[in-house]
């Protein structure tokens, strides 16, 4: 039997963005009603298992309701803007999953689903409709459940006709007549004055309909109650008409076209690690089961157990294939050779003894274009030998050329520039427990023909990049940043395990004293980590209110305590158990995981085509997230120190990058004047917004002026800074306002991007990378907005990323021609770190903030502070 799962897209999303804390990925892009919707969609998939899906949306605040009430849903706050650039991070999450998503001008979600769930149920299908509007349960019947979302996002209770009767005491198409009566406050539908739900729910009893009220208005008992149905008859009747969901609305959506697969796809796992959805990833992953494609291509794939020399020219394509996701310590599977003397395969062990592929391998005068020569090249230095002659990168170009396309498996890339039939690796190989190397000759074919792609994917490539004006950002910028970046992998940053051991006994010693002191105020012992005997404690022992609840009993979330924090001491202590053994599992065990055991160091690993900003972001692990705010988070930098006796950590660190690229590219007097002067431009800030003398400037001034200075970067709006800041969105509101006013510069910078973005489809950086922004002329209001914020957004943080790089190579340059044996280790967000001799300090002194400070030229300096120590610590 055919099942159609209906879903509310507007009213999920909006309860999603409100259940859970105002959470962001690495972008700084929000992602919680995503999130929280993605979850629900998710578990609803899961029991349900439909073979049809939609998810239908408001297409725009006005519908055919507005000819009857002009007021209807009138008064409603603004959509905060946090929530609005979401909706389209859900757009795309319902196209990567595959499903049908739809709206209508003139027309409200709930139109779309009644007149959906109509069709199915005259075609015999098996009907839910989730959702936490009331107004839906008038669409129950027999065969259409409702789901309604209760607390939380994926807390339901399933309505069946049964059950409306059960709750309401009135049939389903009662519940128009109810709203009819009552009124609803949320959508500013008037109903009756004074009458309420009780009252409403009597009558209907009794009379049946609002029709069947008036018919009998003599035998309504009461007389002001009778007084009040009398002088709101017509309004009774039009809050009825504006309640009542059209099952007849004119969609142009057949149920074939809502046909769900529920495949996992890269696009899916691509979004998913994009928005942070890590745990959501790992369940796509475990549910996957793939199937192998079975295509092939006409390529004569050569097996060669040696090289000669007429077989390896100028230039080919080279293929270094790993199938395990950390590249490091040389784990190659095979390589494959094409060029026009022919596709050629070799296996590890006989590639690595033949001596004039090795001597080909590190011959620079020999071009090789490569899918990933950060990651070969790293792979090769742990196997002894010193790749060079890297004359293309396409895993950096598509990502220059599309940043959607990061991550994408060359058969993806490939493809999508008409060269076909080749396979992905997750194809031929498998995935997870099912990974394996088929026997016989299946790799070489596969390599074989992966070479063959990419040598012929290469001119296309140079193409678009051209066309774009991309070409000098690829070889002048990305490649060199490939190999300095190659460098600091290889190299490894010192870790001590005996510190992370100490730290995490002081850290275990803390918690237990942290548990005693909870235990104490509760009076009993209990299971700290266990949400319900938590929840038990603190809502039923010791009588705190409760802020929300979930399907299992007490929410004890983090934003839930942060609410209840000052209502009793223990909440504090909760949140500090919480924190510190968050730091104890996730950073200190975490890190003793990953060091490795002949090196003794770290060896993260870069993504350098991964971000839609252009920045870098690392993994296994994450040195760029250990959470300094916390004096015990800052500690487990104590574990990071120099490789050799006598030398320091060395931290240069930009100051304020953002907001003087944001002066730069402005272009505003004020702004840049404050740098120029070098003016603490929080101080500067909170002058002009408060109207105040620099020594009449307080803490708390300051504090609001810097949350302001970074919000705009972001594309902040007065909801977010009141969040930040405890404050009014009245008062957030002003502070943006008088910011705005004092940088007039921003404002225009502002503007003229937008539209700037609105012509061409995408912006740039001061190096010329591109972000598309397909929804910022789109006629959706939310999708548009995401877009123009983005637009504002990443000139000003993708340029930061440039400036960075730029320091990188230079930097690694500077290095080799003054002959100083510092390191260059390790880059984290503005920052650089280098191991560096006693007796280099004064020359790396000179050097970094010399090179750091002039790697773009600016119409504001860029300030850079140097700070060196025994560990990465002190170094700060």
């Amino acid at each position: 039997m055919n099942k159609l799962v209906l879903i509310d897209g507007n009213n999920v999303v909006y309860r999603a963005f409100f259940a859970l804390p105002l959470l962001s990925n690495n972008q700084g892009m929000y992602t919680n009603a995503v999130y929280g919707f993605t979850m629900m969609l998710m578990k609803v998939i899961e029991e349900e298992k439909p073979t049809h899906l939609l998810v239908a949306f408001d297409a725009g605040k006005t519908t055919f309701r507005h000819e009857t009430y002009k007021e209807y849903k009138g008064g409603r706050q603004k959509t905060p803007p946090e929530l609005s650039q979401q909706f389209p991070l859900v757009h795309e999450l319902l196209d990567a999953m595959g499903i049908q998503r739809y709206e209508l001008d003139n027309y409200e979600a709930d139109d779309i689903v009644g007149t959906l769930a109509k069709k199915a149920h005259e075609n015999d299908y098996d009907v839910r409709i989730v959702t936490g509007d009331k107004d839906y349960l008038q669409l129950v019947e027999d065969g259409v459940r409702v789901s309604l979302i209760r607390k939380g996002i994926t807390d339901t209770v399933d309505y069946d006709v049964d059950k409306v009767q059960e709750r309401y005491g009135i049939n389903p198409d009662g519940v128009i007549d109810l709203k009819g009566l009552m009124g609803d406050a949320s959508d500013n539908i008037p109903g009756v004055p004074g009458v309420g739900e009780k009252t409403a729910i009597k009558l209907l009893k009794q009379f049946e309909s609002i029709e069947g009220v008036y018919e009998h208005i003599e035998e309504v008992t009461g007389k002001k109650l009778k007084e009040k149905l009398e002088t709101n008859k017509e309004q009774a009747l039009m809050s009825k008409k504006i309640a009542t969901i059209d099952k007849q609305s004119p969609i142009a959506l057949t149920l074939d076209s809502c046909a769900f697969k529920n495949k996992v796809t890269d696009r899916l796992k691509d979004l998913f690690q994009e928005l942070g959805f890590q745990s959501l990833l790992d369940k796509l992953n475990e549910s996957e089961t793939g199937e192998r494609s079975t295509e092939t291509v006409d390529i004569s794939v050569k097996t060669v157990t040696r090289f000669t020399p007429d077989q390896l020219i100028s230039p080919s394509a080279l293929i270094v294939q790993m199938l395990d996701e950390n590249y490091h310590y040389g784990k190659i599977n095979g390589f494959a050779v094409s060029n026009s003397a022919g596709t050629f395969f070799i296996e590890t062990e006989h590639a690595l003894r033949d001596d004039y592929f090795v001597k080909w391998l590190e011959d620079s005068t020999m071009k090789k274009v490569l899918l990933d020569s950060k990651q070969a090249e790293v792979a090769l230095k742990w196997r002894g030998i010193n790749l060079m002659g890297t004359a293309f990168d396409a895993r950096l170009a598509t990502y220059l050329i599309d940043t959607s396309e990061a991550g994408q498996d060359l058969a993806q890339l490939a493809t999508k520039r008409g060269i076909s039939n080749i396979e992905s690796d997750d194809a031929f190989y498998g995935k997870g427990a099912k990974l394996k190397i088929p026997e016989g000759a299946g790799q070489a074919q596969h390599l074989g023909r992966k070479a063959a792609a990419l040598l012929q994917l290469e001119p296309k490539l140079i193409n678009e990049l051209i066309n774009n004006k991309q070409k000098e950002l690829l070889f002048d910028l990305e490649m060199p940043l490939a190999r300095v970046l190659a460098k600091m992998e290889y190299t490894g940053i010192k870790a001590s395990s005996e510190t992370l051991k100490s730290m995490g006994a002081e850290l275990n010693r803390t918690l237990d004293v942290i548990e005693q002191e909870i235990y104490a105020m509760a009076g009993v012992t209990f299971n700290i980590n266990s949400p319900k005997q938590l929840g038990e404690i603190l809502f039923e022992k010791l009588q705190l209110p409760p802020v929300k609840k979930t399907k299992t009993g007490y929410s004890t979330a983090a934003d839930v305590l942060e609410k209840l924090r000052g209502r009793h001491e223990i909440i504090s202590k909760i949140l500090d158990f919480r924190q510190l053994g968050k730091l104890n599992s996730t950073y200190v065990e975490g890190l003793l995981k990953v060091i490795h055991p002949e090196t003794g160091r770290v060896h993260t690993c870069y993504n350098q085509a991964l971000t839609q900003t252009g920045r870098l972001s690392s993994t296994d692990p994450n040195l760029q997230n250990i959470p300094i705010r916390l004096e015990e988070g800052r500690k487990i930098r104590k574990a990071f120190l120099p490789s050799e006796e006598g030398w320091q950590i060395f931290s240069a660190d930009y100051s304020q990058i953002e907001l003087r690229v944001l002066a730069h590219i402005a272009d505003d007097e004020n702004l840049k004047r404050a740098f120029n002067d070098g003016m603490d431009i929080h101080t500067k800030t909170a002058m002009d917004v408060f109207g105040v003398e620099k020594d009449e400037v307080t803490s708390l001034m300051r504090r609001h002026a810097k949350a302001v200075n970074f919000g705009i970067i972001y594309g902040i709006s007065d909801y977010g800074l009141s969040q930040n800041l405890g404050i009014t969105r009245k008062d957030a509101a002003h502070f943006i306002e008088k910011y705005l006013e004092s940088y007039p510069g921003v404002r225009h910078y502002m503007d003229d991007i937008v539209n700037q973005a609105r012509t061409e489809g995408y912006v740039t950086t001061l190096l010329n990378r591109r972000r598309y922004l397909p929804d910022i002329n789109s006629r959706n209001f939310n999708s548009r907005s995401f877009a123009e914020r983005t637009a504002m957004n990443t000139p000003i943080q993708g340029s930061a990323a440039d400036v960075i790089k730029q320091a990188m190579i230079i930097m690694d340059q500077r290095l080799k021609e003054e002959k100083l044996t510092s390191r260059m280790l390790l880059q984290v967000h503005d920052e650089l770190i280098f191991e560096v001799p006693e007796r280099e300090l004064e020359e790396m002194n000179r050097i970094v903030p010399e090179v750091m400070e002039h790697a773009i030229k600016l119409n504001v300096p860029l300030k850079v502070e140097c700070s060196y120590g025994p560990t990465w610590y002190d170094a700060k």
